[in-house]
């Protein structure tokens, strides 16, 4: 679990919550939307979302692995300085998604 999550006391959807807080979920889940207060939340005018860009703060896990690569490809990889990890991840994101979209 993530260390904000971990200090915040964050759950997942349906776990660990008390049989009072379900009840009420069930009741909000129930009423209609026209029913529900959201005064204390109004809604942002339009031009609100005109610079809004999704995915903006992601951050995928990261994920330790051991891989054997060719020593040349190391050398590329490494040669314009620190970094050399998070280009070959850039490189691999680049490609997969490239072939998502193709898919």
């Amino acid at each position: 679990m993530h260390k904000a999550n971990k200090r915040m006391g964050a759950r997942r959807a349906g776990h660990d919550l008390t049989a009072r807080q379900q009840r009420e979920l069930s009741a909000l889940a129930a009423m209609p939307e026209s029913e529900i207060d959201t005064s204390d939340i109004p809604e942002l005018p339009p031009g609100a979302w005109k610079n809004a860009v999704r995915g903006r703060f992601y951050r995928p896990v990261k994920q330790a692995v051991s891989m054997r690569l060719d020593a040349d490809v190391i050398a590329w990889l490494r040669k314009p300085g620190k970094g050399y990890q998070t280009r070959a991840n850039r490189i691999l994101r680049e490609r997969m998604l490239k072939e998502i979209r193709r898919a």
